[in-house]
């Protein structure tokens, strides 16, 4: 039991701020905590910033960092958006956005694995370069997709179950569980820790860590824009800036779930459970009264304290 503690102590104490949060917040805001109204609210909106953390964990777990994805969910979305205006199909559509989105997955991962470009260099620049384009594109004026509410696609993935339960929670939920798959049960993860933990060693013993590196900045375009479309759909509109403000909602979610920084190790379950937790804090300091202002400085907080604890914890288990 003490050494199932051990293993998942940042898990557990993950999970434990967030009972600790939800308890705070009851306490202090009744009417809101205490309504299911605010549950739902939070099923709508926090899966989108949770399912691009899935993916970053990845990377990040394999020692890489990835700065465009708010980028690319703009530059999908804008695919996704003048396809539907322009054909009536969403299929089509949606076909548009995520080959859009992996394409620029896939030059990120050129950049950084085939030029040698450290990848939070390359993806700050093609940040700019994406969010650019796209605005040069749209010449700034954002789309209505009104049109979009009435298609399969939208009940598909933004719909409401049962007429209540928004489908985006049960998409994240499955992806989740698809994820940690990949990560825990898969060659493919094992991979993926071996490379973050030492790439010189992850070649020595045949890993493909090229091909390994360049897939995982494909897939991290990929699932940038599955969720820029359904941020599309959701607010059935696109606007130039979307993904704006999810970067530091996904990295606070990644680092306070517990995955290592400096790679190698990562869990999915802290970083659901870390995406549930940013996700009530910015409610939960309106609720209680206080000014929104307080949610940017205390996300930057909780990076900065959430990196510091596991590099103290990495370096005190050296010694």
């Amino acid at each position: 039991m003490t050494l199932l503690l051990r293993q998942y102590r940042f898990q557990m104490g993950t999970l434990g701020l967030l009972l600790v949060l939800w308890a705070t917040f009851l306490v202090l805001s009744p009417a809101t905590f205490g309504s299911l109204r605010i549950y739902t609210s939070f099923m709508t909106s926090i899966p989108f910033p949770a399912i691009l953390a899935l993916a970053l964990t990845f990377l990040i777990v394999s020692g890489e960092m990835d700065m465009s994805f708010p980028a690319i969910m703009a530059f999908s979305g804008y695919l996704f958006a003048i396809v539907f205006t322009a054909t009536g199909s969403s299929l089509a559509a949606l076909a548009a956005a995520l080959l859009g989105g992996s394409m620029a997955g896939l030059v990120n991962g050129l950049l950084i694995v085939r030029l040698g470009v450290p990848s939070i260099i390359a993806t700050i620049g093609t940040q700019f370069f994406w969010y650019g384009l796209t605005t040069v594109l749209a010449d700034g004026i954002a789309i209505s997709l009104i049109d979009v509410r009435s298609t399969w696609l939208h009940d598909l993935l933004v719909g409401r179950l049962f007429g209540w339960l928004p489908m985006q929670a049960i998409w994240c939920l499955m992806l989740t569980v698809f994820a940690w798959l990949m990560l825990q049960r898969h060659t493919f993860g094992d991979n993926v820790r071996f490379i973050g933990d030492d790439i010189n060693t992850a070649k020595m013993m045949g890993i493909p860590t090229d091909r390994t590196r360049i897939l995982l900045f494909t897939l991290m375009g990929l699932t940038s824009a599955l969720v820029g479309v359904m941020v599309c759909l959701e607010m059935a509109n696109w606007w130039p800036t979307q993904g704006e403000g999810y970067l530091l909602l996904v990295f606070a979610s990644i680092f306070i779930g517990g995955t290592s920084v400096f790679g190698g190790t990562g869990t999915l379950f802290g970083t659901l459970i870390g995406a549930i937790v940013i996700g009530m804090i910015e409610s939960g300091i309106i609720a209680v009264g206080l000014s929104g202002f307080w949610t940017r400085m205390v996300y930057g907080l909780i990076i900065v304290v959430s990196v510091s604890i596991y590099a103290f914890l990495m370096k005190t288990h050296r010694r």
